[in-house]
């Protein structure tokens, strides 16, 4: 056992003061005492966070940040977007999947992630053969994430079709389809990887990319059981018209009628919702997968998030693209999108807090935790009855020193680390137990971006 003590870290039931936090042999918190003493504890900071799950990441995006911002047609799009992006993926092999990865992690770490949902759809080599270990690009984000120290669930994709009419692959979208048997055997050898920082779910594109059928069985068969499903849905009004065309109503709505959505789900975008969906989808429990920095950046729109959270709907954020790595600037522009949209502000509160730092970092590590189907995201002592379900020790400790956090009282801390300023305030992370992120460092973070710039100046070639 590992004694920890701050001054205030945010708990279950919001801020305590003076918290023993015990980390045990496992890397699970056990002790967790609020209005303690520090004797024998090493005091780690003065305000100290449970760490943020980010449940949408593809992560080769990372490495064409910034390439997609000239105009091609007056008409760009996401559309238009989606073929840089093909063109991109096309170059990238294993070892360059690691490189890019690692580095992405690494900056997820210094941000404050420790968990990261990889909606993996790259598979296979870009003629669409399998590579000969057909989970060679899936085992790269595995490695990546295993030398950087960050928590993993891991979500390979179905991706079958290239459109709501069945019509087949283009050459471009060859190396992310799979049949279905293909499909299954890599999540059954996957799932056998599966220990405290990596979990194996289930992605499925899109309605749009994999058919009816498949969806039926892929949900049916025993390699799913209780692993986390993640879908893209409703990103853009083009998904919507088509499925409302070919198969006689919006996406969401359908979904919500064909398949059994319950708390295990996570819609990503879910950005075009009548009222009615956004109520239906609220009370699945399911967790709508927000992105805003992406959405912003490819011109889907804005979530509801104002009906979606009175209707008790369950949230998580993702930094998709990677064209920020920021949990900070995601719950910012979450909220920013509606005070433009609304013209008011201080949308994002709830029930039980008129802070919209608090309501959105408290929504952000439930739902994102929910998404990665891992026990993350809270620090609380262990079930005596029930050890194996401890929390996994994820501590992200704010920087105390900084001028930004001068002057403030607690209950303005949240909203301080999210509306002022660009300036990281996190300054340790912990994940399992173990400092990833030390005064403000990663310990790897040199030799990984050295190797990263390697490989993207040779893919640039």
């Amino acid at each position: 056992m590992t004694a920890y003590f701050a001054d205030f870290a945010w708990l279950p039931h919001g801020w305590a003061a003076n918290t023993r936090i015990e980390v045990s042999a496992e890397c699970t918190f056990d002790v967790v005492d609020e209005d303690a003493d520090g004797q024998g504890a090493s005091r780690i900071g003065r305000f100290v966070l449970p760490g943020m799950p980010n449940l949408h990441s593809h992560a080769f995006q990372r490495a064409m940040a910034g390439l997609a911002e000239r105009q091609t047609n007056p008409e760009d799009s996401f559309w238009t977007w989606r073929e840089t992006m093909y063109a991109f993926a096309s170059r990238i092999g294993p070892d360059d999947l690691r490189a890019i990865a690692a580095q992405l992690y690494v900056e997820m770490l210094k941000a404050g992630y420790t968990q990261v949902c990889e909606f993996h759809y790259l598979h296979h080599q870009p003629d669409g053969k399998p590579y000969a270990d057909a989970a060679a690009m899936s085992l790269a984000l595995i490695e990546a994430a295993r030398e950087t120290g960050i928590g993993l669930t891991l979500l390979p994709t179905l991706y079958m079709s290239g459109g709501f009419d069945g019509r087949p692959l283009s050459e471009r979208q060859r190396r992310f389809g799979h049949d279905l048997d293909g499909y299954l055997r890599l999540l059954e050898k996957l799932r056998k990887m599966e220990d405290s920082t990596l979990r194996i779910g289930v992605a499925l594109h899109s309605l749009r990319a994999v058919p009816e059928e498949a969806m039926r069985a892929v949900l049916a068969s025993g390699v799913v059981d209780s692993a986390p499903i993640h879908i893209h849905v409703a990103e853009q009004i083009g998904e919507v018209q088509d499925c409302l065309s070919l198969r006689n109503a919006r996406p969401v709505e359908w979904l919500l009628d064909h398949a059994p959505v319950d708390p295990r789900w996570c819609l990503v975008h879910a950005t075009h919702m009548t009222d009615e969906e956004t109520r239906r989808l609220a009370e699945t429990g399911a967790v709508a997968g927000l992105c805003p920095t992406t959405e912003a950046n490819l011109g889907d729109g804005l979530f509801p998030l104002k009906d979606y959270l009175q209707a008790g709907g369950t949230l998580g954020i993702g930094s998709d693209s990677h064209i920020s790595v920021s949990p900070v600037e995601e719950l910012r522009w979450l909220e920013y999108g509606q005070r433009l949209s609304t013209r008011h502000r201080n949308i994002a509160v709830s029930e039980s807090s008129n802070s919209v730092g608090e309501t959105l970092w408290a929504e952000s590590v439930f739902g994102g935790a929910q998404a990665a189907g891992m026990e993350i995201g809270v620090i609380e002592g262990g079930d005596p009855v029930a050890p194996h379900a401890a929390p996994r020790a994820d501590l992200v400790v704010l920087d105390d020193t900084s001028v930004l956090l001068a002057a403030r009282n607690i209950d303005a801390v949240l909203d301080t680390l999210l509306f002022a300023g660009n300036t990281n305030l996190v300054r340790d992370v912990m994940v399992n137990g173990a400092w990833a992120v030390r005064d403000f460092h990663h310990h790897d973070e040199q030799r990984i971006a050295a190797r990263y710039r390697e490989t993207v100046q040779r893919l640039g070639k």
